[in-house]
């Protein structure tokens, strides 16, 4: 037997392992083995052959407080943020994540594939332990048997989003992390969303996306499958084969969120228009969906800011917002009118105050930005988060079977008294591998 044939068939047979496997369990104590459990070195890096460590070159540090409870004994930290990967096949995965020390508090923000925020500022004091639970998606470019793929813009190409592997990204003031459960979950509920950039899982501060932070306010049971990409209108969605992925992912009973209209409206053919080829598209994306047993929802697009000398804001997209309300009422359609909501969120803050929205910072606030960012379109993530606050709360308008799954115990939100931008705060992202490979 040749060399190269034993490796083929070593790898075919992980690859097989892998996707016969349906639960996995890491401990991360460096003292004991746990029954049940595999023990993690700090030093163990991932790689296709590994298929599980720490990722990117992030090297946590491991600590032990030798007591009785092996599982909180000890736990991974570290001084900056680390990543964690696991090679898994396409689909949902229940994580189960237990976080806290014997001795000191911690706060944990964790982040999965492309920052999509999972669990924020999650606290324990000295003593105490907490383990919480959500459901993640992950996908391939792949579509199906079909021998097809999602044709990918070059930026994406190494995106998190579309590997064969699931990534944690750890990281906030001391982030204490006792063990890893993942569980393969067919069944669970998946959100798909479709739509451009202020949708897409962004891939660096201070960008962000309501798409990305939308999973932070789920239960487990459901999970998030963004497709959403910077740049794409419903035609080139539909061109790049992302509809027909997630045609080939879903299942009845799962969603699709479609929010399109910043991009639609630059394109300028015979056919082109609202009322013309972006209507028609809407309605081939709710129809395709409901034929599998899908339930569609619209979301009409989010506003720019653009204020007028009264103070308000104008409409800078012209009749798509209303093209969109037309196409879900004619189909009776679920309809998030983010629109209209954004519009009351912006003049809520006022000319100045709504800046705190968006990427509109001076020069070297951020690490290797050296010139002034003024973006009136794309918000970071105390806008994404007051976005995803806004889809939410017309979830429940619309009364979405989805809302069973949203948190308990959360207000409802004001438009009109958003969160203070003073009070909120989100751990950085160490700047992702994309863009180190791509500059």
């Amino acid at each position: 037997m040749t060399k190269r044939l034993t490796i083929i068939i070593l790898l075919a047979s992980q690859v097989l392992s892998a996707q016969q496997i349906t639960n996995w369990k890491f401990s991360f104590g460096p003292a004991k083995e746990i029954p049940g459990y595999i023990k993690v070195d700090p030093a163990r890096k991932y790689t296709p052959e590994n298929t599980y460590g720490f990722d990117f070159g992030t090297i946590p540090f491991a600590i032990d407080r030798l007591e009785k409870n092996p599982l909180r004994s000890g736990f991974i930290t570290g001084d900056k943020p680390f990543f964690f990967s696991i090679a898994l096949p396409e689909g949902n995965y229940n994580v189960t994540i237990t976080f806290g020390d014997m001795k000191e508090s911690s706060q944990s923000t964790v982040r999965v594939e492309s920052r999509r925020l999972l669990f924020e500022k999650v606290k324990t004091l000295p003593g105490k332990f907490t383990r919480l639970e959500a459901t993640v998606n992950i996908r391939v470019p792949r579509i199906g048997e079909t021998g097809e793929e999602v044709k990918r813009k070059p930026r994406e190409m190494n995106k998190l989003d579309w590997d064969e592997k699931l990534t944690f990204e750890f990281s906030d003031r001391r982030p204490c992390i006792c063990a890893l459960e993942i569980e393969r979950v067919p069944d669970a509920v998946t959100v798909f969303l479709a739509g451009n950039s202020t949708v897409v899982d962004q891939d660096d501060d201070p960008w962000a996306s309501w798409g990305q932070m939308f999973p932070r306010f789920l239960t487990a049971g459901v999970a998030v499958s963004n497709h959403a990409e910077s740049g794409l209108s419903l035609g080139s969605f539909l061109s790049s084969n992302r509809l027909k992925k997630v045609l080939n992912m879903m299942k009845p009973g799962d969603y699709l969120f479609i929010e399109f209209g910043h991009n639609d409206q630059k394109e300028k053919g015979q056919e082109d228009g609202a009322f013309k080829s972006y209507s028609e598209r809407m309605r081939l994306f709710v129809k395709e969906f409901r034929n599998k047993g899908g339930i569609p929802v619209i979301v009409s697009p989010a506003n720019r800011r653009s204020f007028g000398d009264d103070g308000k804001i104008t409409n800078s997209l012209g009749d798509y917002p209303e093209a969109a309300r037309q196409v879900a009422k004619e189909l009776n359609v679920p309809f998030i009118d983010l629109n209209a909501m954004t519009k009351t969120l912006y003049e809520s803050l006022g000319p100045e105050r709504s800046k705190n929205l968006f990427v509109i910072y001076p020069a070297n606030t951020f690490p290797d930005q050296k010139e002034a960012l003024n973006d009136n379109t794309h918000f970071n993530s105390y806008g994404a988060y007051q976005l995803a606050k806004c889809v939410i709360e017309g979830m429940k308008d619309n009364k979405l079977g989805l809302r069973k799954y949203l948190i308990k115990g959360r207000p409802a939100y004001d438009l009109a008294k958003p969160d203070r931008f003073e009070d909120f705060s989100l751990p950085l992202s160490p700047r992702s591998p994309v863009s180190i490979s791509t500059n």
